[in-house]
């Protein structure tokens, strides 16, 4: 089966995996995931990610929940295959008044919003995290 949008499948899998309670969740391996799975760690919504790079590589997110609910409520995929989604500096959204993040993809690599604003940069817009 081919999936024509691997980060949505991320999110997709992420979602589910907390829905069920999972521990974890395996996704196959790329580096932009990576990327985007060591920024939702440093932001403290999920709590570890593993690489394993042999045959069939893929990542493995350890996922996080607070009190018995997911940390990560809702995470929506903006920026499609079919339409990109691009902002400068100055017009980066914000997540609930700041309580959640926008994940960017930029010159400087995948930024949140605030790490973004703080570079001056702009770029693609991924998602949404609250």
């Amino acid at each position: 089966m081919s999936i024509h949008d691997p980060v949505a499948d991320m999110f997709v899998r992420i979602k589910n995996g907390q829905f069920a309670k999972k521990i974890s969740v395996k996704i196959p391996f790329s580096y932009f995931k990576q990327e985007i799975a060591i920024l939702l760690q440093r932001e403290g919504y999920i709590k570890e990610i593993l690489s394993n790079k042999s045959d069939k590589p893929y990542l493995e997110i350890f996922l996080k929940y607070f009190q018995g609910n997911p940390v990560i409520e809702n995470i929506i995929r903006v920026s499609k295959p079919g339409l990109r989604v691009y902002k400068n500096k100055d017009d980066i959204p914000s997540v609930m008044s700041g309580l959640g993040i926008v994940i960017i993809s930029t010159s400087k690599g995948i930024l949140s919003d605030k790490e973004a604003k703080k570079q001056g940069v702009g770029g693609e817009i991924i998602c949404y995290v609250s």
